[in-house]
């Protein structure tokens, strides 16, 4: 008897250094831990944003679309789209870089009917009827600000690289309509004469104004008015009815 209870005692000794020398190594482990510890780090290092990118986003274009680039300040942008700077940073870059994707975003989402009208209209004359009649809905409808981004977006700004970025854009526009008039014009849809580039540029006028008239609280019916005058001064031939 005496002998099983040395014999219990010592293994219960064995035990216990054996525990102890296994903390013992793990502790001299670099990073070594609980698992609960590695947990919680694997937690800490891959943590997901919290927030939606592509809602953040939609929220910056907004704020930018109503105030302008200039006026829009970064504690603005982290208000509206409910997040912290250090997040925006690194999630969209600087201010610029943010104005910048979401110029491109309202190109895709908001602002793409002159491109698809081109595109899927036969002439130019009816691209152009139809950009200006949607333009009309366009810069009026409700959820969002009335206008164009692209226009009023870079209105006093004090970033020349940010106001020709968006320059560059409405020119690109006019551009693209002067060559859709000039094909015309060559294939005899419009008189050989037509200035392409004063009409194109009548167009772009146009588009603008009506921008401009939208925010100053035009309708969508007195915008579309504005749009069946504009297009009475379109040039036809004889034989062609675009």
């Amino acid at each position: 008897m005496h002998s099983m209870v040395n014999d219990e005692g010592t293994a219960r000794a064995e035990r216990r250094g054996t525990a102890k020398a296994r903390r013992s190594e793990t502790a001299d482990v670099p990073g070594a831990g609980t698992a609960a510890e590695g947990r919680a780090k694997a937690r800490r290092r891959g943590r997901p944003r919290s927030f939606d990118r592509e809602t953040a986003l939609e929220k910056a274009l907004l704020a930018f679309w109503e105030h302008g680039y200039e006026a829009t300040s970064v504690s603005d942008l982290t208000r509206v789209m409910g997040i912290g700077a250090p997040s925006l940073y690194a999630a969209f870059g600087d201010k610029r870089s943010l104005f910048e994707e979401a110029v491109r975003v309202y190109g895709t989402e908001h602002g793409s009917f002159a491109d698809r009208a081109l595109a899927e209209e036969p002439t130019a004359r009816a691209a152009v009827e139809r950009t200006l009649r949607e333009a009309a809905t366009a810069y009026t409808e409700p959820g969002h600000p009335h206008g164009c981004l692209v226009v009023h977006a870079a209105t006093n700004c004090s970033d020349a690289e940010v106001e020709q970025s968006l320059r560059d854009r409405r020119n690109a526009n006019i551009a693209a309509f002067e060559s859709r008039i000039r094909a015309d014009a060559a294939a005899g849809v419009l008189p050989s004469g037509t200035d392409a580039a004063a009409l194109a540029r009548h167009v772009g006028a146009m588009i603008q104004g009506m921008s401009q008239q939208a925010r100053d609280g035009a309708s969508r019916e007195e915008l579309e008015a504005v749009a069946a005058i504009a297009m009475t001064i379109w040039p036809r031939t004889g034989t062609h009815t675009g």
